[in-house]
């Protein structure tokens, strides 16, 4: 039986890919209407952004991971610093492709990425909870048919 503590490769990409489906079906329509602009418009910077932030995470990441590799403790102060390093990049990065995108100014641009910021926060707890939750009952459920079929 796979170990409820190691993660394949396949779903690293189906977390990653379910993450971002589900935040752009609530991120494009939701900031259409907030900010009167077309659907599709927002449909195409949310989908834009998402792309950026998940080849963004792997290089962030993997630079991040050599001057502070995987095997050294990682306290809070780190984490934290991880988590601004990235955003900050990630704003550096999103925010002339969302002026560019939605033909709006950079202070413009900068109000949607704080949106897309404040979402993202919550968002980011609430879904990586529920799937933990759910991947441990599909792990509980994987063990008990296990055990059923041994007995």
């Amino acid at each position: 039986m796979k170990s409820q503590n190691n993660r394949s490769l396949s779903e690293r990409i189906v977390h990653a890919v379910g993450f971002e489906a589900i935040a752009i079906g609530i991120c494009a329509p939701t900031a259409a209407w907030l900010m009167n602009k077309p659907l599709f418009q927002m449909g195409a910077l949310a989908i834009m952004l998402s792309t950026v932030a998940m080849v963004w995470n792997i290089i962030y990441n993997a630079g991040f991971d050599k001057f502070y590799p995987p095997s050294l403790k990682r306290g809070m102060g780190l984490r934290v610093a991880h988590a601004l390093g990235f955003e900050g990049g990630f704003i550096l990065i999103g925010l002339p492709l969302a002026a560019w995108m939605l033909n709006v100014t950079l202070l413009q641009a900068l109000m949607v990425e704080i949106g897309f910021f404040l979402f993202f926060l919550p968002y980011t707890v609430a879904y990586n909870w529920c799937y933990d939750w759910l991947r441990a009952r599909r792990f509980q459920s994987v063990a008990s048919r296990e055990m059923k079929k041994q007995s």
